[in-house]
């Protein structure tokens, strides 16, 4: 894979935090096969069957288990590496969990994200720094149509508002330190992301896995929900475009990018489901919204804009739903996942991107 993005990483030095969690773990596989040097900076994996542990992935890096709240540690892991550049994915991710630990998700994501521009700022080394956002970072109206970069902030629940917030703390940050300076900063928002070695909790595919598996029916709690589908290397690998043309072009680059899905992979949750269970080949699911009448709020329509990154980056989404799908449940279906196997899913999606992506 070292022609991918006219082998721009080949050697380059690239921190990642949130290395041990879902799309971190994928990005820090996808780097080091294109011959980065890779830093991950993270707490411990949420489970020992994550995609991090089973892949083996960090005994192929330099490791930290550490927490983004601590912005010693942090700033000193990064002088010490010298970056050029630097992936942000470290969060609270859950909106369920915001409920329930909203000062930790606050503080994790929104001074969190301040730790990393303040340690981005005293490391001479970084050129571009790419800060992944999340697609209910935007003040949801339930439009039926996506969101773009431009549209305000906002968010219902702590999760939402700490990611509206924090994408306030990086356009101040980019504006107050880093406009004339030779770094470039970036935010990146996805939406929903499904694919191998994500166990987190109140996630649907973890949720479908699991019953699955032990024969049971799926409880869904939101069927009728919409929201925007996409494999996991699908952002990832619109952040790695944008992180090197960001390095390449810090004034034209340097702002909000969203890397959502096609409209078609816009479904709701229950088709999403059913989808599933085709795949897997058997199940049932079960409609449990009548128990969530007094559940916490959760959007129930939700789509990105992504007309920026075709037209400027020429990045487009390329996998169709069905294939999103198999990859991801063929990835939960194997006996023994390792770190050739994850390599081998990368490489299969290179391959089906081939003829639309301006990095391959």
């Amino acid at each position: 894979m070292d022609g991918l993005f006219q082998g721009f990483y080949k050697g380059r030095r690239v921190v990642v935090t949130g290395h041990t969690g879902f799309k971190g773990s994928w990005l820090a596989i996808w780097l080091r096969e294109m011959g980065a040097e890779v830093m991950g900076y993270a707490l411990e994996p949420y489970t020992e069957r994550d995609n991090f542990v089973v892949s083996g992935i960090g005994s192929n890096m330099q490791s930290h288990i550490a927490d983004v709240r601590d912005y010693p540690t942090l700033q000193q892991r990064m002088q010490e590496f010298e970056p050029e550049i630097v992936f942000h994915l470290a969060a609270q991710p859950l909106v369920r969990e915001s409920y329930l630990y909203p000062r930790e998700t606050y503080e994790t994501n929104i001074m969190g994200t301040v730790n990393v521009l303040e340690a981005i700022r005293h490391t001479p080394s970084v050129q571009a720094a790419v800060l992944i956002s999340t697609d209910k970072c935007y003040e949801n109206r339930e439009w039926v149509w996506g969101y773009r970069e431009i549209d305000p902030m906002g968010g219902h629940d702590p999760y939402s508002s700490s990611k509206g917030a924090a994408e306030l703390v990086i356009d101040a940050y980019r504006r107050s330190f880093f406009a004339d300076s030779n770094v470039g900063i970036a935010s990146a928002r996805a939406g929903n992301v499904i694919g191998g070695g994500d166990w987190a909790k109140y996630r649907i595919i973890p949720d479908c896995v699991k019953t699955l598996a032990a024969g049971l029916p799926i409880e869904v709690r939101n069927p009728h929900s919409y929201r925007p589908w996409q494999h996991v290397l699908e952002p990832v690998g619109g952040y790695l475009l944008l992180a090197q043309r960001l390095y390449e072009d810090k004034k034209n680059i340097a702002g909000a990018w969203n890397f959502g899905p096609e409209h078609t992979a816009v479904v709701t949750v229950q088709e999403l489901v059913e989808r599933v269970i085709g795949c897997w080949g058997a199940g049932e699911w079960r409609d449990m919204s009548v128990h969530e009448q007094h559940a916490p709020h959760e959007a129930r329509f939700l789509g990105l804009d992504i007309s920026k990154a075709k037209s400027e980056l020429r990045w487009r989404p390329v996998l169709s739903l069905e294939k999103t799908i198999e990859l991801t449940i063929d990835w939960y279906r194997q006996s023994h996942v390792d770190y050739d196997f994850c390599v081998r899913q990368i490489a299969s999606y290179v391959q089906e991107a081939a003829p639309n992506q301006p990095w391959t």
